[in-house]
């Protein structure tokens, strides 16, 4: 019976699957099973009888013996290695590390205690493995998430060190929560379109994303994300790998900026070696403007663009002081030439740079044509003021000598009249008899003959302020020439001199008008009345019309003094008056205003004159005026 219990026993023992252990109170082993020797390397058979301290590393023995015998003596049951790591030691000489459960028990007023030994080797490799994998992901410098695939909205379910400090945000603000929310509003990024359809797909994925941090600053990163599947295939997390980029980016950004510059530039950007001298690149503008392609730049120099320029000068003057740092920059003014053979003018900026630690120089060319074309257009506008200026300054002192002029001859038309009034009244209270009434009619007719030549003066006058402030006003009706010629001749036949006559026109009883009545008198009159003036006693005046369809012509003609051939000239000049004519009455502004008024209707008016023979003055007025 107890060799039956015997085989039980060992049965039992050897289909645990842990190393089975039973030592007595001195620590000798009395019993172990087939798994002794899978762990340790053992038979049952060497085992037997040896002490426990066989199956522990050296520098381990005196502990374990210590807490084994202290664990006897507190009869309890335990797991060793639940607050200290346990070690066995294997016949191979090898250190593996172990749990170990205690069981104690007595038979025969014996103890014995039955261990239950575990290789943890694996285990112990998968947890160093684990924190391995844990402190590496901790101390990379990348950002770190994984995500719950099986969870609704793929939440965060772990990050890093470095996903914190990358973010701003804590680890409270960052779990469970799905990624987006590093997004801020800017969802309508392309490349969220992309990592979307990879999660869906369960694909990997690498895309630059903007982020923003939890104080709103912007970051650009380089996301990856990886899928992590089971055994069925089946995805159960993401893990995302972030790269902060920002500097990466702006520093494209800003490279593609400048390239921007380079490539739109207006002006001509040019880099060539600093050796060599060739054409290494050259913008946009350069190549429109120059006409050469970039290929062809490429075998050529600065000094194949340049008019008259050989390379032994442009090195000296401008290449050589940039080499040798006496100047930072030279700035200078050439003529280049086009591959069409045309030449433009051009300033030149041009300055020593490096192109990935090579030595090049960087010129920028304007084109300088609009501006020196504006130098020698304004250079002629100068000129053209200064022409205008002087004329003006001419006109101005013409215009002050006019106004002494006119002065002069106001006081003297108006003192003389005026004089002639003064003596005329002191007669005319001397005269006072009945017999002596011829002589009041004498002074009566002066005073009237001097109140009239006043007032045409004066009318005179405001004609010239109305005409040149542009208030005339004038207005037009149908009348009858006769009508006219009648009140013209009737006024001028008071001024008659002894023997002079004025022969009526012929044949104008038919004729009739479509103009200013009263300015078409006015101007009749003052020709006839000069015609009156400037002509000798006992001499005559001849009036002829003449008319077509569209313009009446009048022609007035005199036998008096004549005008000087070479005064003939200025006889519209206001205030001007011929030499030969200096001692009469005259204010010299009549025919000033018959030009004006006639050039208002757009008449004419010609004057053909010879000294002390007479003069024709040629009226050509339109028979209808034009309605404004």
């Amino acid at each position: 019976m107890i060799k039956q219990d015997q085989e039980i026993f060992n049965i039992l023992l050897d289909a645990i699957s842990e190393a089975v252990i039973i030592v007595d109170e001195k620590q000798h082993i009395m019993e172990a099973n087939g798994m002794v020797e899978t762990i340790f390397g053992y038979s049952k058979d060497e085992i037997k009888g040896k002490s426990i301290e066989v199956l522990i590393p050296t520098k381990f023995r005196k502990v374990h013996s210590e807490n084994v015998e202290r664990f006897i003596e507190e009869y309890q049951r335990s797991k060793m290695g639940k607050t200290t790591d346990v070690y066995g030691l294997k016949k191979d000489g090898n250190v593996i590390p172990i749990e170990v459960e205690l069981n104690p028990y007595s038979i025969y007023n014996k103890t014995y205690v039955m261990a239950l030994v575990k290789d943890i080797s694996k285990q112990k490799e998968s947890e160093f493995n684990f924190m391995l994998r844990t402190k590496a992901l901790d101390s990379a410098n990348n950002g770190i998430v994984i995500t719950d695939a099986l969870k609704p909205d793929n939440p965060i379910i772990y990050h890093n060190a470095a996903f914190e400090k990358l973010t701003g945000f804590t680890k409270e603000e960052i779990l469970n929560k799905n990624c987006r929310f590093l997004q801020g509003d800017d969802r309508d990024q392309k490349a969220l379109a992309k990592i979307r359809k990879a999660i869906k797909n369960g694909e990997s994925c690498l895309a630059t994303l903007r982020n923003y941090k939890k104080d709103g600053t912007i970051f650009y990163n380089d996301l990856y994300i990886t899928p992590i599947t089971n055994r069925r295939g089946i995805v159960t997390h993401f893990i995302g790998v972030q790269n902060d980029v920002t500097e990466r980016v702006r520093a494209e950004e800003e490279k593609n900026h400048l390239a921007t510059i380079f490539n739109e530039s207006l002006n001509e950007i040019y880099v060539f070696d600093a050796e060599t001298l060739h054409f290494i690149n050259a913008n946009r503008g350069a190549l429109k403007n120059i006409g050469y392609s970039l290929d062809e730049l490429k075998s050529m120099t600065p000094v194949d663009l340049k008019l008259g320029t050989d390379e032994a000068t442009f090195r000296k003057k401008y290449i050589n002081k940039l080499l040798k740092k006496q100047e930072e920059q030279i700035d200078f003014e050439t003529i280049h030439v086009r591959k069409d053979s045309t030449s433009y003018p051009v300033m030149v900026h041009l300055q020593l740079s490096l192109l990935k630690d090579k030595k090049v120089f960087v010129a920028i060319i304007v084109d300088i044509t609009e501006q020196k074309n504006y130098t020698i257009k304004l250079e002629k506008t100068v000129q053209e003021r200064t022409l205008q200026l002087q004329e003006a300054l001419s006109k101005e002192k013409e215009l002050n000598e006019l106004k002494t002029k006119f002065l002069s001859l106001v006081s003297h038309e108006f003192k003389t009249p005026l004089s002639g009034i003064a003596t005329s009244l002191m007669l005319l209270e001397k005269y006072k008899l009945t017999e002596e009434q011829p002589k009041r009619d004498k002074h009566l007719a002066i005073l009237k003959d001097k109140v009239n030549y006043l007032n045409t003066i004066l009318n005179d006058f405001l004609s010239i302020e109305r005409l040149e402030t542009g208030t005339y006003n004038y207005s037009f009706s149908d009348f009858r020439l006769s009508k006219v010629i009648n009140e013209v001749i009737y006024s001028s036949n008071m001024l008659l001199k002894e023997g002079q006559r004025i022969n009526y026109p012929n044949d104008i009883d038919g004729m009739s008008m479509y103009q200013d009545e009263r300015i078409i008198e006015i101007i009749l009159s003052n020709i006839l009345q000069n015609a009156v003036k400037y002509s000798r006693e006992n001499s005559k005046i001849d009036i002829r019309i003449h008319q077509d369809k569209n313009n009446t012509v009048f022609e007035i003609e005199d036998q008096g003094i004549g005008i000087p051939q070479k005064e003939l000239k200025n006889i519209f000049t206001r205030y001007y008056r011929a030499e030969n004519v200096l001692n009469l009455q005259g204010t010299g502004i009549g025919l000033s205003i018959v030009k004006t008024h006639l050039d208002n209707l757009g008449g004419s008016i010609k004057i053909e004159s010879l000294e002390n023979k007479g003069t024709l003055v040629t009226l050509k007025i339109p028979n209808k005026a034009k309605h404004d």
